[in-house]
């Protein structure tokens, strides 16, 4: 197969991340996100927050990232954040099986240049990995808050859940990270989001 059809095929495989839909609700339509769709947002966040992310972040970089980080899921689907570790496990190892798979598919030099993007925002050891983790975990906040609660009522999840993804936020960008906090305490104080028992009455 010459190099052109390869990547005619890889980029026909991409588009069915169209047709992935995640847990996260949108206000307007009042439908589902798709993982395209996420995908896209997260790049735009990039480049509006980029202020944000440590300095130096090499913010070209998370975008390509953010553009790839999800194509697993044509294979592997999308799973809540606030699934239990034994389907979060299950997960990983669904998504580790669809990268070797797409990737594969490119010419050899690309098919590593995307392979490597992935794996560094899923090890999330470099500046840009951990920006774009937190932006990937800052959008379905911002979209729960939009529409009333979303999948946090829908699961119920508790502020105290949220919080434990905050901490990721604030390792790749401590502004966005307060932001999220600051987020919070407004959600659980309009009755979007519940309040923890130890919370209660605060």
């Amino acid at each position: 197969m010459d190099r052109l059809n390869q990547q005619l095929q890889f980029v026909a495989e991409a588009g069915r991340l169209r047709g992935v839909l995640r847990q996260t609700t949108l206000a307007d339509p009042a439908r589902r996100e798709n993982s395209a769709e996420h995908s896209w947002h997260l790049t735009v966040l990039a480049l509006v927050f980029g202020e944000y992310a440590p300095a130096g972040t090499d913010l070209a970089r998370v975008v390509a990232m953010l553009a790839v980080h999800d194509l697993v899921e044509v294979d592997a689907g999308d799973l809540s954040a606030y699934a239990p570790p034994p389907a979060q496990a299950r997960q990983l190892v669904a998504e580790r099986a669809a990268a070797d798979r797409l990737f594969a598919l490119l010419p050899a030099d690309q098919a590593d240049t995307v392979r490597e993007l992935w794996d560094e925002f899923e090890e999330r050891a470099t500046a840009e990995a951990k920006f774009a983790r937190a932006l990937d975990r800052l959008q379905p906040m911002l979209e729960n808050v939009k529409v009333g609660g979303g999948t946090w009522r829908q699961g119920g999840i508790t502020a105290a859940d949220v919080l434990t993804k905050v901490e990721l936020i604030e390792d790749g960008s401590p502004r966005l990270g307060r932001y999220a906090r600051e987020l919070i305490d407004q959600a659980v104080r309009e009755g979007i989001l519940a309040a923890d028992p130890d919370r209660a009455g605060t």
